[in-house]
């Protein structure tokens, strides 16, 4: 279940992938799966070799890229989510869901 994020945000963040951009999208979320993660950001973008490029860079596995048309993105959760907000300067991001 997500929440926190307006139908803008998630607009933008549609947008954003759409136009072939890594884009990223942190939002609340409780999943029984995961037990003690409350936050997951989606990061997007519609040209999958640049996304899976992107992982590899960053020390992400691709094959766990959620390759959902047309809006494919990788669930960046638990400590390398911090880490990378931070690495891509998303201070807005990081200090509105209590990351810093």
């Amino acid at each position: 279940m997500a929440f926190g994020i307006n139908r803008e945000e998630l607009n933008r963040w549609k947008q954003a992938v759409s136009r072939g951009e890594i884009a990223f999208l942190t939002h609340y979320w409780l999943d029984p799966r995961f037990p003690g993660i409350t936050t997951v950001t989606k990061v997007g973008c519609s040209d999958l070799p640049r996304l899976r490029r992107w992982c590899l860079q960053n020390g992400l596995p691709p094959q766990y890229i959620h390759n959902r048309k047309p809006f494919p993105h990788f669930d960046l959760l638990g400590p390398k989510q911090p880490e990378i907000l931070r690495q891509e300067g998303m201070w807005e991001q990081l200090e509105r869901f209590h990351m810093l």
